[in-house]
């Protein structure tokens, strides 16, 4: 049941996905740091509970590899719209679209521990829901060329939102378990995921749904 102040369960959530006889995408957009992955994981571990075969496709393995990066000069603002390959991204949405359920489709996933993509990380064979979740899938072209097809290929998109000494944080923590060190990762922080925060939050008004996290719930805004 909904709480009085209208904060939503997992299940609660996943119960408002559609069942529908066709593939259906639901995209988690949001800034860096929001909780964007843990939303989708248990998100689909609702549906599978509920006997929905369902997958998570996140956009983090569509990262241009660290050579490319490298070779164009963009390897301290990795993360950024145009430090990955949003075209492939578009292209293989389309795939999921068009491919009928029980034939595969070939999705990257991101390897922290290579920092860079992983070919074929995950095949979305006999899944019905496919939850897409990164940070750019609401943007414009105006916002940032390549990305604004996305919308338009997903069936349902939320937006999970986080305040912003809560994202700082994680991110500083993030960077630091990564490596960095806190003076590195405070640069990265402010220098460019800060930055793109603020362009991902000016696109959550094309959301669905905007939500943030209230302990093992949701709020729905």
């Amino acid at each position: 049941m909904t709480s009085p102040n209208g904060e939503l369960s997992v299940r609660e959530l996943a119960h408002r996905v559609p069942v529908s006889p066709h593939r259906f995408l639901l995209g988690i957009a949001g800034p860096p740091g929001a909780g964007k992955s843990t939303l989708a994981q248990r998100l689909c571990a609702e549906f599978i509970a509920a006997g929905r075969a369902a997958v998570v496709a996140p956009m983090d393995g569509y990262h241009l590899r660290n050579d490319v990066l490298r070779a164009r000069n963009a390897l301290a603002r990795k993360g950024e719209p145009d430090t990955f390959d949003a075209a492939g991204f578009v292209t293989d949405l389309r795939l999921l679209r068009s491919t009928p359920v029980g034939s595969p489709v070939s999705w990257p996933l991101f390897d922290r521990a290579i920092d860079g993509p992983t070919d074929g990380g995950v095949v979305v064979r006999d899944e019905r829901v496919v939850i897409v979740e990164g940070n750019y899938l609401l943007l414009t072209d105006a916002e940032a060329p390549g990305w604004a097809a996305v919308r338009g290929l997903l069936d349902e998109c939320w937006y999970l939102d986080a305040p912003r000494p809560l994202l700082t944080e994680r991110l500083l923590d993030r960077h630091t378990a990564g490596g960095r060190t806190p003076s590195e990762a405070n640069a990265k922080v402010t220098g460019s995921d800060l930055r793109n925060a603020d362009l991902i939050e000016a696109s959550r008004h094309r959301a669905d749904r905007v939500l943030t996290a209230a302990g093992e719930k949701y709020r729905v805004h």
